[in-house]
């Protein structure tokens, strides 16, 4: 055995504070308000990355005979004329040119999750320092077996916990 960390994907969050009336358990989507909130902006996130990388008009999507029996699904071939312009396109150029529609789109999630908090006052330039505080309260809450329902207030340490019954 080695010493080191591994990731372990079913463990990762186990001990996340999720939102109240989150179910890690299931692959399904609360119906509920915040959580369809929080679905509609991730998949509009989603699909303006996945425009932002693979541009329509610069792409034919191809597949063998081979690929398609496998099960594979049809993949990007970039037109010559955009292939220079084309490999530049990765998550990493993306994130690190951060364009205002890809900032939109996370305040809105952001937005969204901290709406399924309870954090009525959360603002998108709300110091990390804030909402980590906020989750560590949440966890230590999680930890000593009392249901959070609803953390807000400022920084400073003065966190004011509302319990379920």
């Amino acid at each position: 055995m080695e010493d080191r960390p591994v990731y372990n994907s079913t463990l990762c969050f186990e001990s996340f504070p999720f939102p109240p009336g989150f179910d890690l358990s299931t692959r399904l989507v609360s119906d509920s308000e915040p959580f369809q909130t929080i679905a509609i902006a991730a998949a509009d996130l989603n699909d303006w990355r996945e425009k932002w990388l693979n541009p329509k008009d610069w792409l034919d999507w191809v597949q063998t005979d081979e690929e398609r029996i496998a099960g594979f699904p049809p993949r990007p071939n970039p037109k010559p004329e955009h292939a220079v312009e084309w490999k530049k396109r990765t998550l990493t150029n993306l994130y690190n040119e951060m364009p205002a529609g890809l900032k939109l789109r996370y305040e809105k999630l952001d937005t969204a999750v901290a709406k399924a908090y309870g954090w009525n006052d959360y603002t998108t330039d709300m110091d990390e320092a804030e909402i980590l505080q906020r989750l560590l309260k949440l966890n230590l809450q999680r930890a000593s077996g009392k249901s959070p329902s609803i953390v807000s207030g400022k920084t400073g340490g003065d966190i004011e916990l509302k319990h379920g019954e």
